[in-house]
């Protein structure tokens, strides 16, 4: 059982090419274009959910409604 409040934040970019239908070298190649957000943590490279989701035109739950 995960803690409350400890939903995750971000994806690994094989997961994000999984919800974008492509391949994990095609992911990684538009990550490093830039068109896929990412973070580094060291060597690790990390995408972000909530600018993801925004980028794809997803809802993002913020709490907020939007104008």
């Amino acid at each position: 059982m995960r803690p409350v409040g400890s939903e995750r934040k971000t994806i690994g970019v094989e997961e994000a090419a999984r919800w974008l239908g492509v391949s994990r070298n095609g992911a990684y190649e538009a990550a490093k274009r830039g068109e896929i957000p990412t973070i580094n943590i060291g060597r690790l490279k990390r995408v972000p959910i909530a600018p993801f989701e925004r980028l794809l035109g997803l809802s993002v739950s913020t709490g907020k409604e939007d104008a």
